[in-house]
């Protein structure tokens, strides 16, 4: 038997410190009950065994809760890799990787085989039933070609167009395979490949697509994992909490700039798309997604209308 509670036998007090975690958690997971969580999974947070066994952790006990959760990963340091392994030479464009077909082909690989199905593992290793698709699976997200992008001429300087080829934009999600996944309890984890009208396959930012694929959930987060904590101010602080206008005036002063711009705005594009809050999260910290759902305090920047 276990012994009795006594004034000589006090519970632990980090056994408490658990338990009163537990309370503050359950307000949380009432209210995300039945709901939709996005989570983009970035390529350079993939490379830590002990933040991968804890990511896969909290989007298990997500869906144990109640949440419906699709992760969308990505997995541009893993391509560039392969493309080195290869001799294949890489060039970027405004941050977007120039993919002829040879790189679409490799990228695809990259993607749709080791990354995705390296992840679905580590949902199983955490208790979790996963699946593993593509952009392409089910004509889940249909493409466009991205536009030709402007660069200067290394040896004039002349500004000229850039084709970037197979890289896409998307254009519709069709939510169907997405819906009878979770509803039979799976996490759909997606790779970011999708396919065109003409039939070609196209490469496609993770930010972008998992954003699209949000916007059409109306998802009641998204989620993007960095390696940076969150939107700063030039001092360096935290800023929690954003609207669309407010980030168009930290953009126009300079207090958002370089990578961070891409990321906020696809936040605006989902929350105006019909998404209830983006937040942007370091993905370095450990269980940062169960830290921002279930506590008061929250833990990344988060935007909305």
């Amino acid at each position: 038997m276990r012994p009795r509670m006594t004034d000589r036998y006090a519970p632990d007090p980090a056994l408490l410190a658990k338990a009163e975690t537990l309370t503050e958690a359950l307000p949380y997971m009432q209210r995300y009950a039945g709901e939709t969580f996005v989570v983009k999974y970035g390529g350079h947070a993939m490379g830590d065994p002990e933040a991968a066994r804890d990511f896969a952790e909290d989007v298990v006990l997500m869906k144990m809760v109640g949440i419906n959760v699709v992760v969308v990963h990505g997995g541009g340091p893993q391509i560039g890799a392969m493309l080195k392994k290869l001799g294949v030479e890489s060039k970027f464009v405004n941050g977007l990787r120039v993919t002829d077909a040879e790189t679409a082909e490799i990228a695809e690989m990259v993607l749709a085989g080791s990354i995705n199905k390296q992840i679905v593992g580590w949902i199983a290793g955490a208790g979790g039933r996963a699946v593993g698709i593509s952009g392409k699976d089910a004509g889940l997200v249909l493409c466009e070609k991205v536009g030709d992008k402007r660069e200067p001429d290394p040896n004039s300087g002349i500004e000229r167009n850039v084709d970037l080829g197979f890289v896409g934009d998307p254009v519709k999600v069709d939510r169907r395979i997405l819906d009878s996944l979770s509803s039979d309890g799976i996490i759909p984890v997606v790779a970011p490949v999708g396919i065109g009208a003409d039939g070609h396959t196209y490469n496609v930012n993770a930010d972008t697509m998992a954003g699209a694929i949000a916007a059409e959930l109306k998802a009641r987060r998204f989620f993007l994992l960095t390696d940076v904590p969150g939107v700063l101010s030039k001092d360096k602080e935290l800023l929690s909490d954003l609207d669309p206008e407010r980030i168009g005036g930290l953009v126009a002063d300079g207090t958002i700039s370089g990578g961070m711009i891409p990321k906020v705005e696809t936040c605006v594009k989902a929350v105006e798309g019909g998404v209830d809050a983006a937040v942007i999260l370091d993905g370095r910290v450990p269980h940062v997604m169960l830290l921002e759902i279930f506590t008061h305090e929250g833990a990344g920047t988060l935007v909305h209308m």
